[in-house]
């Protein structure tokens, strides 16, 4: 199996990742690879990383996780038939021996880089032995000698082994008088052991003759045959067997079809594929990897065996923050540290929840329960993730554990905390060079509650300067947001990091009441004041969902 087609369990946080998100991820992925980043475990992402993260990942040299935007199975997660290409050199009687002792119907023919040119299928083959009359066929083909010679079992005694047939056509002498009526110049001649029907063979220009059952064949013919440049090929099949197999000996490529070739990606779902193969009636499919390459082939039948991806999820247990698939997964564990959401699963999961300010403090004390010192660079990882989530334990959810496990980390990162913190804060602020999508999507959920969906994200900032940017930048842009995220109403915060308040933007019908609602404040141009709310999950969230269904119950 190749590297790009072996099976991992994914590690995955929630779309528009945060930075607890992404290296709550990684660093479990570590943890779990017994101190590697590569192995079983793979940490993934749901959605871009965002400024604050980048900044993360790139101070302490990881590269950010592969995107994984869904989880429903693939062609990769099926039992893929790795059948070798061939070469479009190949003789139909090779092929057809593969096919037979490899009990497979379909052939891929591939060039030197595994790129596919052309396939063949059992039928193809047959269609091509049915061809009785076509006695002209070697020389379409442009068959190489050596292909006649593999073929009928045979020995060159005289000609050139590399050759091709070019032209001319197969015809059968048994004879100097049939030969007359039938043989041209530059055909290929069966014959038997007739020292005058070879001589006759040689003398009207045959190309080649092929000398049937071991018979032999005198040095004065073999003399001739150099002098006038007819090849000797001696096979022991009797002049029957002969006539049956030789056409056999044309290659492939001549037989291939290439156009509009039906073939899928290694990444393609199994759902797509199946609605396509129910319209047409090929056995086998071949299959492709990400650059093009052929790796195999499979049938409907191995639909049936497919491999539910494995998932284990961090940071989020919401399936409306949960990346694509995920009801086609089997999910094996959830480490999180929010409220109890709406995901199913299967059967029985690990799943721990602990009232913590950030997955990665929960991660980190998984480490210590199993005796693992984290390395420099996942220390430096998970003291950024709880210094995000807990605003550098400014937010109410920050615990004692939050900032116990930070200095822990901060000493092995050999990070001094208010120094870096502030560099992490300003690089997530950072409005240079981004769109109000990008500064909307940073850190972005959705919820739900009775009917009403809705979306609440946030940005924290250092300046009122870069505050009052952003919000200016996003304002706008919410109608469209409404639309793309599928929510109605949306909830952002621009948090300030010095003073602790946040103004609240609202957008949609109904957005207005809830808020008056939840904080008893009032909105004035789409914005509230919240004096002190600091915490989309603790201070936001709550009340929201408290007000909805105060609301609703009315």
């Amino acid at each position: 199996m190749s590297e790009n087609t072996k099976h991992r369990i994914n590690i995955v946080g929630h779309q528009n990742p945060d930075t607890d998100s992404i290296c709550s991820a990684i660093a479990y992925a570590w943890l779990k690879n017994h101190g590697k980043l590569e192995g079983e475990y793979e940490a993934r992402r749901a959605g871009n990383v965002n400024r604050e993260t980048q900044f993360v990942l790139e101070h302490f040299g990881v590269e950010a996780p592969r995107l994984c935007t869904d989880l429903s199975p693939q062609i990769k997660d099926i039992d893929i038939r790795y059948q070798e290409g061939i070469d479009g050199e190949l003789s139909l009687k090779r092929a057809w021996n593969l096919m037979r002792d490899s009990d497979i119907d379909t052939l891929c023919i591939t060039d030197a880089d595994g790129m596919m040119e052309g396939l063949i299928t059992i039928k193809d083959i047959a269609n091509a032995n049915m061809e009785l009359f076509d006695t002209g066929i070697l020389a379409a083909a442009n068959t190489k000698y050596a292909n006649l010679i593999d073929t009928l079992d045979a020995v060159l005694l005289q000609g050139d082994v590399n050759g091709v047939i070019s032209g001319g056509k197969v015809c059968i002498g048994t004879s100097p008088e049939i030969m007359e009526e039938l043989l041209n110049a530059g055909d290929l001649v069966l014959g038997t052991n007739r020292y005058d029907t070879q001589l006759c063979a040689i003398e009207m220009g045959a190309k080649a003759m092929v000398v049937c059952c071991n018979a032999n064949v005198s040095d004065d013919i073999l003399k001739l045959a150099k002098e006038k440049g007819c090849d000797i090929i001696v096979t022991p099949y009797d002049t029957y067997g002969a006539a049956r197999l030789v056409t056999t000996a044309a290659p492939v490529r001549h037989f291939m079809k290439t156009g509009e070739l039906m073939s899928f990606s290694l990444d393609t779902s199994v759902e797509d594929a199946g609605k396509i193969m129910a319209n047409v009636r090929y056995r086998y499919f071949p299959v492709t990897d990400s650059n093009g390459r052929y790796v195999g082939v499979f049938s409907r039948r191995n639909l049936l065996n497919l491999r539910h991806k494995q998932v284990i999820l961090v940071d989020h247990n919401e399936k409306s923050q949960a990346v694509e698939g995920l009801d086609k997964a089997d999910i094996l564990e959830i480490i999180d540290h929010h409220k109890i959401g709406s995901i199913e699963t299967n059967g029985p999961v690990y799943f721990r929840n602990e009232p913590v300010g950030c997955t990665a403090t929960i991660i980190y004390r998984m480490y210590k329960e199993q005796g693992v010192k984290p390395s420099d660079k996942i220390a430096g990882l998970l003291l950024s993730a709880i210094l995000s989530d807990t605003l550098m334990f400014r937010s109410p959810t920050s615990t004692v554990l939050d900032k116990d496990m930070a200095e822990e980390l901060a000493d092995i990162a050999g990070v001094y905390i208010p120094e870096y913190a502030e560099q992490m804060f300003e690089a997530g602020a950072d409005l240079t060079g981004r769109d109000a999508e990008d500064v909307f999507k940073s850190d972005f959920k959705t919820f739900s509650k009775g009917d009403l969906k809705f979306g609440a994200g946030q940005s924290i900032y250092m300046t009122d300067n870069s505050r009052l940017a952003a919000e200016e930048l996003i304002r706008p842009y919410l109608s469209e947001a409404s639309q793309k995220e599928g929510v109605p109403v949306i909830f952002y915060m621009f948090t300030d990091m010095k003073t602790q308040d946040t103004d609240l933007m609202i957008y949609g019908n109904g957005g207005d009441e809830i808020i008056k609602e939840a904080f008893g404040v009032e909105v004035k141009d789409g914005i509230a004041l919240l004096k002190g709310v600091v915490s989309r999950k603790k201070q936001l969230i709550p009340p929201i969902l408290s007000a909805i269904q105060e609301i609703q119950n009315r």
